[in-house]
């Protein structure tokens, strides 16, 4: 039996170790300016430190909070959250979150092909490694002279485009043969399968949006594209230091990007650089600013059809329902000249004597084919009125 009133002793490092588990690591996958892909387990504080960003800009690349796409330009480096795509790009290296994903594991493959630059191709094939012919060598000749952070950028924009024009070109297939169906048999399962087509168009268009919109606001911002020159800004910030040597991409001092204005900035691209310092820049935005444009007309044109299915069955419904109006309308009128007529026969079936009704009894038979003739001719009547008012179809 445990004495009352005994405390037990706590251990400082059990609590900071369990402090430490509250925090899980991600995992984040590290590509080189080589193509060599490094799996790491950081925390946030960590991956802070390596690339010297604020916690607000890392916690945009968080999963578990939803934020809109974004392209940040930072000192020295770029945050970029792209739907599933979620890296900090420096002018060295690339940071890329959830390797295991695997609609990122395409995108970790096409930057350990696309990054290493002509050199290492040559190299390679000095070593006696085999790639896959001189293709390669020609594209990553070409793109050896964009700096390595327009490269990953570029990689990153091509994939997300991608990625989105592929959803739509799904979605296309699956929603025409739908909406063609529909019009020919309306039916509950059909309008189903319609309406959960509209709201994955619904969804996806929205992504796209935020693509197109982030891009749109890129461009129209050179400052924001001039902040993405990394390479630059590297150069403008470490030549008054030492005017040779290898550069390093983060600066001596972690706070170094506060302590630069925007001012300055512009005034090192300015002299490093030509009055068209982001026309680099600009030109590979535009073209995936392009294409995903294409995507999102796509989607429009999708929504445009669904919305001309949605007033075919409209007008379908509206004939279906003009037709149970005729319908009402003829036992209507056919109830009231039959009203006529049975009251008619309902007075000269009473029993009750009438004096002129005496040694006339063809009067009856006159009385009954009067009344149907004026009921009848009551009953055209109604239907001329109906078809002139335009109640009921012709």
């Amino acid at each position: 039996m445990a004495r009352d009133g005994y405390v037990v002793p706590v251990d400082p490092q059990a609590v900071t170790s369990v402090k430490k588990k509250t925090q899980p690591a991600r995992s984040w996958i590290l590509v080189d300016a080589t193509g060599q892909g490094t799996i790491i387990d950081a925390d946030k504080h960590a991956i802070m430190n390596r690339v010297q960003i604020h916690a607000r800009d890392l916690r945009i690349l968080d999963p578990l909070l939803s934020y809109p796409s974004t392209i940040l330009g930072r000192e020295g480096a770029i945050v970029l959250n792209l739907e599933h795509i979620k890296a900090i790009i420096t002018s060295e290296e690339v940071l890329l979150r959830d390797p295991m994903d695997e609609n990122v594991i395409p995108v970790v493959e096409e930057l350990q092909r696309r990054l290493p630059p002509a050199n290492v191709f040559r190299q390679g094939h000095g070593n006696g490694k085999d790639y896959t012919g001189g293709q390669l060598d020609v594209e990553a000749g070409e793109e050896d002279e964009s700096p390595f952070e327009f490269r990953a950028l570029e990689i990153a924009l091509e994939a997300i485009c991608s990625f989105l024009a592929a959803r739509t070109t799904e979605l296309e297939t699956g929603a025409y043969p739908a909406l063609d169906e529909l019009t020919s048999k309306i039916s509950s399962r059909n309008l189903d399968r319609v309406r959960k087509l509209k709201s994955a168009m619904t969804r996806l268009t929205a992504r796209v949006q935020k693509v197109r919109d982030e891009l749109e606001q890129l461009l129209d911002d050179d400052d924001d594209m001039a902040d993405l020159y990394l390479s630059r800004k590297l150069a403008a910030v470490s030549s008054p230091a030492s005017g040779s040597g290898g550069a390093n991409w983060f600066p001596a001092s972690p706070t170094i990007g506060s302590k630069i204005s925007r001012a300055s900035r512009v005034s090192l691209a300015t002299v490093h650089g030509d009055e068209n310092d982001v026309e680099e820049l600009e030109m590979l935005l535009e073209a995936y600013f392009m294409q995903i444009d294409s995507t999102l007309n796509k989607l429009a044109t999708l929504r445009e059809y669904i919305d001309d299915t949605e007033d075919y069955i409209n007008i379908q419904l509206d004939n279906h329902r003009n037709q149970l109006i005729q319908l009402e309308l003829y036992l209507s009128s056919g109830t009231v000249c039959l009203t006529i007529y049975s009251l008619v026969a309902g007075v000269f079936g009473m029993n009750i004597p009438y004096t002129w009704n005496e040694n006339h009894g063809y009067m009856f038979k006159w009385v009954v084919i009067v009344t149907g003739a004026f009921c009848a001719s009551l009953f055209v009547v109604l239907m001329t009125y109906a078809r002139y008012k335009g109640l009921v179809g012709s």
